[in-house]
């Protein structure tokens, strides 16, 4: 299977159209036509669902679909690498990471890159560990930041100095905001939205009181549905902004519960010169 045809199968599943498809891609219809024929041959699958406007994709389609956007980001991102001439410094950084205020340290190793070598760029994709390490070990992303441990068959990685304090995000005007801290018992038959990862044992006691009504991979997005009096959200401190004329507000739980850090990478991974001198930078800034 040529990158090529793929590239063709992505425009076709884009455009639902094969007339458009090959107009975008500068070939002939029976081109095009053709090339997907043979693709759906070579695969012993159908991929498309023909009709007379409009072309769908199979369920084979759709799982094609995504690992043929996957195979076209990281063959893009090896040819940027090695497109960057031997004594330059340049090229792109892809860093997965959680919401956490941690960030910082990653902001402030890759202000210092930029700083000696401005033709660096930083790419950060948000999501939970889950969706870290699936880009991490499918080479899509150089590096992950999460919360989960890491592991050690497939990652290298330090641990990060920082600590997010778990608590509840909510309304003002909720008969819990006035609390210095919120127990399990708290929150027993209360409307709960939690991370869609997996709790650990300590988290999951709080999660268990209540009743889940929604989950979140951004928090942001949670603090709106709190917002809108949906439920109380399970998140960390430092956030959301819940100063000034915020009507949300953040109680930390009780017992208290930290969630620790990992700075991982792929074992044995080749990097180029900027993520290797990125991770130094960052390593630097942990040891200091």
């Amino acid at each position: 299977m040529e990158i090529r045809v793929l590239q063709y199968f992505l425009a076709v599943a884009r455009e639902q159209n094969i007339s458009a498809a090959a107009e975008s891609l500068h070939l002939s219809q029976p081109t095009l036509s053709r090339q997907l024929k043979d693709m759906e041959n070579e695969l012993g699958k159908q991929l498309f669902i023909r009709g007379n406007r409009k072309i769908t994709l199979t369920e084979e389609g759709m799982l094609l679909q995504k690992r043929a956007e996957e195979i076209i980001d990281l063959v893009k991102k090896t040819e940027n690498e090695l497109m960057v001439s031997d004594g330059v410094v340049a090229g792109d950084i892809y860093i997965g990471a959680g919401e956490t205020d941690a960030i910082r340290l990653i902001a402030k190793a890759a202000r210092n890159l930029q700083d000696r070598y401005p033709q660096v760029c930083f790419h950060i994709l948000s999501g939970n560990a889950e969706f870290v390490m699936e880009r991490l070990d499918k080479g899509l992303i150089d590096f992950g930041l999460i919360f989960a441990p890491a592991d050690r068959s497939k990652h290298d990685y330090f641990a990060v100095p920082a600590k997010d304090l778990w608590g509840v995000l909510m309304r003002r005007d909720s008969p819990l905001a006035k609390m210095d801290s919120i127990r399990p018992q708290d929150l027993y038959g209360k409307p709960l939205i939690v991370s869609a990862q997996r709790s650990s044992d300590e988290l999951s006691v709080f999660v268990k009181s209540g009743y889940v009504v929604a989950t979140y991979n951004l928090i942001y997005n949670a603090s709106r549905m709190v917002d809108e009096g949906m439920g109380y959200a399970i998140t960390f401190d430092k956030l959301i902004n819940t100063s000034g004329n915020s009507n949300l507000c953040f109680v930390p739980l009780s017992p208290k519960i930290e969630a620790g850090m990992n700075f991982i990478w792929k074992r044995y991974q080749v990097f180029s010169k900027a993520a290797t001198l990125f991770l130094q930078e960052l390593q630097k800034i942990i040891g200091e």
